[in-house]
């Protein structure tokens, strides 16, 4: 089995994609007005207008309405990244505070209230454990 996607389910796609957009600085690729698809290294980012729900069933998701995950981009200085996007967030949760495993975490809140962890691992174990991750992302 291999992780695949993850998505999000919004009423505004056009407004969530370009804030991924800018938060990620990847382009999005559209299917159609209503999906578009970010893709990274190791898994895509999907975002759908409510309406394409109904496929899957009535009320199977709804959008805005997300408690209990947390979208988490590794990136290579969480604090250049917060001093790029602190004018562009709306919702900030925590700015860059390094955690007790290591991590060098920036939180904050999508147009939809969904949690993103923007982090870059500081100490020596956290360093480690991301090394692969990290050198396939300088390559890219």
């Amino acid at each position: 089995m291999n992780f695949n996607s993850i998505r999000m389910v919004t009423g505004n796609v056009q407004r969530m994609v370009s804030f991924y957009e800018q938060i990620t600085g990847q382009s999005a690729i559209w299917s159609t007005p209503d999906f578009a698809e970010m893709r990274f290294h190791t898994v895509t980012l999907a975002i759908a207008h409510e309406n394409t729900i109904a496929l899957f069933g009535a009320g199977a998701a709804r959008p805005a309405d997300n408690h209990s995950l947390i979208i988490e981009f590794l990136v290579e200085d969480v604090d250049a990244d917060y001093a790029r996007l602190s004018a562009a967030l709306q919702d900030l949760v925590l700015p860059p505070t390094t955690q007790p495993w290591g991590n060098r975490s920036l939180l904050f809140r999508d147009p939809d209230g969904n949690l993103i962890n923007l982090f870059t691992p500081v100490s020596e174990a956290a360093q480690q454990k991301f090394k692969e991750a990290l050198a396939a992302m300088r390559q890219h």
